[in-house]
């Protein structure tokens, strides 16, 4: 498996089944928090240190999938362009919702490409760009012209 591979599947080891573990982790907290019966908190306890473990594991691969990083291959590995970005704004999208605590998102995406962004009959891409962010209780603006296009995007965060 040349290092590119073993990258790829490191990125998706943490993007996928680690985060997943991290989210069982904190239910378990919650559980935990809510409980009064120390038996079961015991076993909650238990099953808790399970998942740390398991957690701890998975890093521990994807440290190993990473060792002798090598940045001449990856810089020649030609990774699917939109799949890696949209890995990567749900990265970040989770980081800030999960671990955060924030209470407002600002997302600002900005090209220097022809213009032409708009709402146009018969296509709905912008369309369905605003009716999911105001489902979300958010604010879109699209600016474009000449010189390219600018879509900010405002929503409140619920506070846990």
């Amino acid at each position: 498996m040349s290092l590119t591979q073993r990258i790829k599947l490191a990125q998706e080891l943490h993007d996928g089944i680690a985060q997943d573990l991290v989210g069982l982790g904190y239910g378990l907290d919650s559980l935990l928090f809510q409980e009064d019966d120390e038996t079961k908190r015991a076993a909650l306890r238990s099953v808790r240190f399970d998942i740390n473990t398991l957690v701890e594991k998975v890093r521990s691969e994807i440290l190993e999938l990473r060792a002798e990083h090598n940045d001449q291959e990856l810089l020649s590995s030609q990774p699917d362009f939109t799949y890696q970005l949209n890995r990567v704004f749900s990265e970040i999208i989770n980081n800030v919702t999960e671990h955060s605590h924030a209470t407002r998102l600002d997302v600002i995406f900005t090209d220097n490409g022809i213009g032409g962004a708009s709402e146009v009959e018969n296509h709905y891409g912008m369309a369905g760009i605003s009716e999911r962010i105001m489902a979300l209780g958010g604010h879109v603006d699209i600016h474009s012209d000449f010189t390219g296009t600018n879509v900010a995007i405002s929503l409140d965060l619920l506070t846990p």
